[in-house]
């Protein structure tokens, strides 16, 4: 467990180690192909040391990779500026939000599928401005109303990436506690009810209810994401959220453990056709 810098670091080194060896050169052989020293490639492999863009497109070159989207992601995880696919936006957000949230909201920019369990609250990318507002306040410690407006506004604009081309696709299981928890007063909760059947109705969303007649569930151990991103599976991460950071879970072991914990989860909870119901049904009081 890593943070998210180090995570990409160690995950976009073993994908460059993949480029080498399946282009047939030992690290010797390439680094006198791009004129470095040998323990240059190793640092960058071994996520010792980053790779700055300039050197990272070297070796691309020299492993003679050619597909246009996974430089461009591999370029995205080595944190080059000019990299292509979704805006970086965050960046002019600094100075507010500490660093384990912008690399969360990187990691999201550059990710082409997202699962995730909610046991508390509302994913935010389906947040109305109200409930975020109220969730923001609740979990952000002396939050004075300019902070609060600016991180509200930071919520909002990573919805972009529903809206993107092409959108990140959201597949979201709900506890009914996050239905049934009453953020912001009757009226801001309705509201939010309606915007989650909104955007189960959009293609690139699947959302399903995960009952409290389900009983015990592999999720009560607490929410977690699971990012995927495209052109290698390699990359991909698990994140859980504590109170004051963010626990990046790379190893193999891990990702399989909680995707087969996140197949279960959707074989128990409602369809999404049944969900769409259920979801209309508390807004009606039932």
């Amino acid at each position: 467990m890593q943070n998210g810098p180090a995570v990409r670091r160690r995950k976009l080194g073993a994908e460059l180690r993949t480029l080498r060896t399946g282009a047939g050169l030992t690290s010797g052989e390439a680094a006198q192909l791009v004129g470095w020293h040998q323990s240059k490639v190793s640092r960058i492999e071994t996520g010792a040391s980053g790779v700055k863009a300039d050197d990272l497109r070297l070796l691309l070159d020299a492993y003679a990779v050619r597909d246009g989207q996974l430089r461009e992601l591999l370029l995205m995880l080595a944190g080059a500026e000019d990299a292509g696919g979704r805006d970086r936006w965050w960046h002019a957000y600094r100075g507010v939000l500490p660093p384990t949230y912008r690399d969360f909201i990187s990691l999201e920019s550059q990710a082409s599928a997202m699962r995730t369990l909610e046991t508390t609250v509302v994913p935010g990318l389906l947040q109305t401005p109200e409930y975020a507002r109220a969730v923001t306040r609740a979990a952000v410690k002396d939050v004075d109303e300019e902070r609060l407006d600016t991180l509200v506004e930071v919520r909002l604009a990573r919805q972009d990436v529903l809206r993107s081309d092409p959108p990140l696709a959201l597949n979201a299981v709900l506890d009914e506690a996050v239905l049934r928890r009453e953020v912001g007063g009757p009226e801001v909760m309705a509201r939010q009810l309606e915007r989650l059947t909104e955007a189960a109705r959009l293609p690139q969303v699947r959302l399903q209810v995960l009952p409290f007649t389900a009983g015990a569930h592999i999720g009560l151990t607490g929410p977690f994401v699971i990012f995927s991103f495209p052109s290698t599976s390699d990359l991909d991460v698990v994140v859980l959220d504590q109170l004051a950071s963010s626990l990046y879970l790379e190893r193999k072991e891990d990702l399989v453990a909680y995707s087969e914990a996140f197949d279960t989860l959707q074989f128990h909870a409602l369809s999404p056709e049944e969900s769409l119901d259920y979801i209309a049904g508390i807004g009606d009081g039932a």
